[in-house]
Parts: C-alpha cells; structure tokens; sequence
C-alpha cells in the first residue's frame, strides 16, 4: 500500500476528513471507465462522492468507517438535503454510484474487503455449495438452484438461529413443498425443488445425519416426458421469423446471430453465452462448442449465414471490450460476460418483432430437428447433430415425422373404404 495514502482510521487528524474520498475521485474517473460507463454517469458519480465525503467530514468519519452500513445511514439521513428534486436523483440512484465507491476503494485496498455471512444457514450453504462442486461436479448454474431452494428451506426453519435437522419431521418437508407450489408450476420445474432437497440430505446423511425419514417424505410430480409433442414453429412462421432479421443498430445485430445459432446450429441458450471468439475456425468454417451440457468439446460445420450474422455483428455491432466472448454485454460494466437470460431476452424480442406470440429461446432448437427430420435425417443424424448423449432424449421428435409415420401406420379398426362398400360402414 502506498505510505502517502491516509490511513484507514485517522480521528485523531482533523485534517484527513474532508480530502480523504476527495482526492481519490479522479482513480473512480478512471475505474469506471475502464469498464465502460459512459461521461454522464462518471460525473454523477463523482458528484455524489463529493456528497458523501463532506457527509464523513460533518460526521468526523475516516476511511475505516466506509462500509455498506455506513453507506445506508448517508442514504436515509441526508440524500434528500444534499441532492435537489430538480436533478431528478433519488436514493436508489445514488446507491448505484456508492456501491462503485466501495468496490473501487477496496480493489485498491483502503477498506476492509466485504464481510462475510457467517451466519450458521450461510455457512452451510457455502459447505454443500462446495460438495456439489468438488464431488459432484455440478455446474454453476445447477448449484446456484440448488443453493437457492435449500437456501429458502433453511431459512423458513431456522431463520438465523442454529441448524439443527433433528428437530426436523416428513410434516415440516411437505409443507415446504405445498408453500413452493405457487413458484414452481410445472412438473419439470418443481422437481427441482425435490431433487435439490434430496441431494441436500443426502449430503447430510454422509456426515452420519440421520434423514432417511425426510427423504421418505420427497416424492418427485408425475412427469411423462414422452407425452407431449415437442412445440416447433411452422414452415410460415419461420419465414416470419427470418424476414425480421437484418438489423443495423448493435442490439438488433447482436440478436439476430443470437437467433441464427439457435436456428442453424441449434446451440442451447448457455452455448450461445459462451462462445468465444477463440472458438470459430473461419478458414475451415467450423465452430467449436466446449463445456457444452454433455461435459465435452464439440465441432461443427458453420453455415453460411450463421457466420454472415455473427461476423456482421463483430464488425458493426460489438463494442469494445476484454473479454473474448462472441457476444458482448452493450451495458456497463461491459468487461462482465453476458449470463443466458441476456440470451433469453434477446430471441423473445425478435420474437415480438417478427409478430410471433413466442417466448421460449429453446423452441429454435426444437425447430431445427424438425426441420431436419423434414430434409429425411434419421433419429441417430439429429442427435448427434443436437449432441445428444441418449437417443432417449432424440425420440421424442419421432412424433413429428409425418412421413414415416403414415408409412407404419395401420387402418383405423371398424373402418373400410366406402366406395368398396357402396358408402355404407
């Protein structure tokens, strides 16, 4: 740490009050900027500093009391005096650049980092956050369910107080399933809640917990996964959908390659996330899929106007950043990668666009094995094209093959061609 920089705590020094964030504006010019937040937004930044510095100077405050408590206590006590209704400004737009000012103080160390939660329902969390990883492997968005609904679990039992499942009966888990019914609809989806909970006790039960009675009480919702027919768009609402490309702002650019990587490709919204720059060959024009949902690397052939989209939006579209992902973020901060709901967002827009009630990003990838079973592809030809590790997961989009279908398909019991038997059945 620089010698020349106050000290964390200097009460006894009336003169490090009023300079101590003061000085330190034009390294929060700099910090911001680097991470692509825009002139404006850099001076009302600097501005509320100024306001929380002659705050700490009134409040005879040095650097070691800079936290998010005291950040709270400026809010509520005089945001209002210090800022005008004129501005426009209200507390939660002065949050924002506060919490810049933490992050920046303690990127270079002035401040204390950020506490951690040590509450007994936070330190389990991180455990079993840990176990799923280290022992299961699971991926960061499939831990970060889990956490959550376990999380929700522990906290309506135990709130802050101490873990203690013994206490715990099959009454207590049923209930818990009933309150999360209304959050979580479908099938599909609450069975998450179960498996999470389950896969929690048992990590439990490795550490000799007796919960064998809780799992009893878990029982996962009749799910038929074969039931329904796979949804896809039609040959019309395809054209729909492609006659909306063709965008030249930079959003428009990036959602329409989005789009043709779901529709050509069929790449699953957290591929899509994830490509990296790094990951296209344009001399051979294949593209690369790694970490994808089957835990290896895959190569595949790049169509033509899949690459037109996504070189179209790397030379017109895509801001400037560090990070090497195809698809950037076009909000600060930029040098952050774009999660899959960014994704999500994107291809529901061109939905809306193209005048399509839609709003399942996945629906792209139903649509392309459908229209590769139209072209004559067989099962095996779609699910490795799909990346599919059972042909389990592919044989659901034998429903749609109409042609094959009415070539097995037998006469209906009971009927006879009515011309043969003089139009009478």
């Amino acid at each position: 740490m620089n010698t020349d920089q106050p000290t964390l705590c200097n009460h006894g020094d009336p003169t490090g009050y009023v300079p101590l964030l003061i000085e330190y504006r034009e390294t929060l010019r700099e910090y911001l900027a680097c991470r692509g937040y825009s002139n404006s937004y850099i001076q009302r930044c600097g501005e509320v500093m100024a306001q929380f510095s002659r705050w700490m100077s009134e409040m005879r405050l040095s650097l070691c009391d800079v936290n998010e408590t005291l950040v709270e206590e400026f809010l509520h006590q005089r945001v209002p005096d210090y800022i005008e209704p004129v501005s426009g400004y209200r507390r939660n737009h002065s949050r924002s650049p506060l919490g810049h000012l933490l992050n920046m103080l303690r990127a270079i160390e002035l401040i204390p980092p950020k506490p951690i939660d040590m509450l007994p329902v936070a330190v389990e969390l991180r455990r079993f956050d840990d176990y799923l990883l280290q022992a299961r492997g699971f991926a960061r968005s499939t831990r970060e369910t889990s956490i959550r609904i376990v999380g929700r679990f522990l906290r309506d039992k135990f709130n802050d107080g101490a873990i203690n499942l013994s206490t715990l009966t099959p009454a207590h888990v049923r209930d818990f399933l009933v309150s999360q019914a209304n959050v979580y609809r479908t099938p599909v989806s609450f069975s998450l809640v179960v498996s999470s909970l389950r896969g929690y006790f048992r990590w439990r039960i490795m550490q000799k917990d007796d919960l064998y009675v809780l799992i009893g009480a878990l029982a996962n919702p009749a799910n038929w996964q074969q039931a329904s027919l796979p949804k896809s768009l039609s040959t019309d609402e395809i054209e729909q959908l492609l006659n909306s490309l063709g965008q030249t702002d930079p959003i428009g650019l990036r959602a329409d390659a989005m789009v043709r990587c779901a529709l050509d490709l069929g790449l699953r919204i957290g591929e899509i996330a994830r490509l990296s720059l790094d990951d296209i060959d344009w001399v051979s024009g294949t593209i690369t899929l790694r970490r994808t949902k089957g835990r290896r690397d895959d190569v595949m052939p790049l169509p033509v106007t899949t690459g037109n989209a996504i070189a179209a939006y790397l030379q017109n579209g895509r801001p400037k950043t560090l990070h090497r992902e195809v698809f950037a973020s076009h909000k600060t901060p930029r040098e952050r990668p774009i999660s899959r709901s960014v994704v999500s967002i994107a291809i529901r827009q061109v939905y809306a666009r193209a005048g399509l009630q839609y709003t399942s990003a996945h629906l792209l990838r139903h649509t392309m094995a459908n229209r590769l079973l139209a072209t004559g592809a067989s099962i095996k030809d779609i699910a490795d094209i799909l990346r599919h590790r059972s042909l389990n997961s592919t044989c659901i989009y034998a429903k749609l093959d109409s042609r094959n279908l009415a070539r097995v398909a037998l006469p209906w019991p009971g009927f006879f061609d009515m011309d043969t038997a003089g139009g009478q059945i």
